[in-house]
């Protein structure tokens, strides 16, 4: 099996377990055995799904401030969760590999292959959202008609990003490409490096 097939089945069904509940505050039920690949992969989905729906509830032009002052430190503090566990994925890949010859011609990507699944993750709930959009039974036709559009970009983005990710999986396997992954050295999050913090 394909690594993206196993990781679209993994996300796909991370998202329909969130939505059995679709709450932000539902406790997850990771299915997969602990620090496993497939485990890492449904938490980063988790992770995705409720940011998804807490990005949408802090747009609420009726929300209280003090509450979406909360959710946005939630937000803040999901975002380095995320950042953790693709260096997280990213290492799994990094000794998955780390026997294998590069050769002497060998490139490197524009990004490492746990970013770019990612970015897998996230156009997975997009789809997900944008079915709903298109079929949803109080919508006219011309939003369904848009929305259904928008799907089928999403849809063959889908595909490609599956494709390119396979590919470099594969070229990384070869030594045709190797892996270098840097740190997110995020400042603000730092109290030594953002000046707002250090100055107090």
């Amino acid at each position: 099996m394909k690594f993206t097939e196993l990781s679209t089945r993994i996300f796909n069904r991370s998202i329909e377990d969130y939505h059995i509940k679709d709450d932000v505050d539902a406790p997850i039920n990771n299915p997969y055995s602990l620090k496993s690949i497939e485990y890492y992969l449904y938490l980063k989905n988790w992770i995705d799904a409720v940011q998804w729906h807490l990005e949408d509830i802090i747009r609420n032009p009726k929300i209280n401030p003090v509450e979406a002052l909360s959710i946005k430190r939630r937000i803040d503090k999901s975002n380095q969760d995320r950042t953790d566990l693709v260096e997280l994925i990213d290492s799994y890949f990094l000794n998955k590999y780390k026997d294998v010859e590069i050769k002497e011609d060998a490139g490197i990507n524009t990004e490492s292959p746990a970013w770019a699944i990612d970015r897998l993750s996230i156009l997975e709930l997009k789809i997900y959202h944008m079915k709903i959009e298109a079929f949803r039974p109080d919508a006219d036709e011309k939003h369904k008609n848009t929305c259904l559009q928008k799907l089928d970009v999403l849809e063959q983005q889908q595909k490609d990003l599956c494709t390119a990710i396979d590919q470099l999986l594969m070229d990384i396997e070869s030594g045709e490409k190797y892996m270098k992954t840097y740190k997110q050295m995020k400042m603000y999050n730092d109290p030594s490096t953002n000046p707002v913090l250090y100055s107090k």
